[in-house]
């Protein structure tokens, strides 16, 4: 069974979704850590009370990107963490963590990449006035929003879509589509997962 850890920096919804889909037995994964860089995010609070270990970390109290990274690691490595899944960790990752982690991040995006990467997709996908935007489950690599896809699901916007209610549909899909794609990703039998 992957050992995960879960970076998170806001209210942690998908952290949740996929903290109950392990406990469904509905993905054969462990929850084993919550990094956070944003250490009043509510994440840490629905961590606490899932009896997760968490660890909050504030990115401008070192010296660079690799200084903190560094000490993300060392977390990491204390609670031997096999995969990092991201959801909704609003910081790009960097060369220490993509190194050591190599085919072993995965994160969520809330457009049909390569459409809208980075912040405010769905903002994006709205002042765009697509009919169709959607998810994207994706390797983590260099870029931002540029790693190989592995899975998507497709949403319709409709023509009264507000931001809020667009964005209530992507995460009903990303509940119940996140958990179940990496279910599918770790369930992988004799092969090593790369990218």
């Amino acid at each position: 069974m992957k050992r995960i850890a879960i970076f998170a920096s806001g209210s942690g919804s998908n952290f949740q979704a996929i903290v109950d889909a392990c406990q469904e037995g509905l993905l054969d994964a462990e929850p084993a850590l919550l990094i956070c860089d944003k250490p009043g995010a509510y994440a840490i609070e629905r961590a606490e009370r899932a009896g997760i270990p968490a660890v909050a970390f504030v990115p401008r109290e070192y010296p660079n990107k690799a200084a903190y990274e560094n000490a993300v690691l060392q977390q990491l490595q204390v609670h031997r963490i096999d995969f990092i899944v991201l959801a909704g960790y609003m910081r790009l990752i960097g060369p220490t963590l993509l190194s050591a982690y190599k085919g072993r991040i995965v994160n969520i995006h809330p457009s049909l990449l390569p459409a809208f990467p980075g912040l405010d997709a769905i903002g994006q996908a709205l002042e765009y006035g697509v009919k169709v935007t959607g998810i994207t489950i994706h390797f983590v690599d260099e870029g931002m929003d540029t790693g190989p896809i592995i899975a998507q699901v497709p949403i319709e916007v409709a023509a009264g879509d507000t931001r809020e209610s667009l964005q209530k549909k992507i995460h009903d899909i990303e509940h119940i589509f996140y958990p179940k794609t990496l279910h599918q990703l770790f369930s992988i039998k004799g092969e090593k997962i790369t990218r």
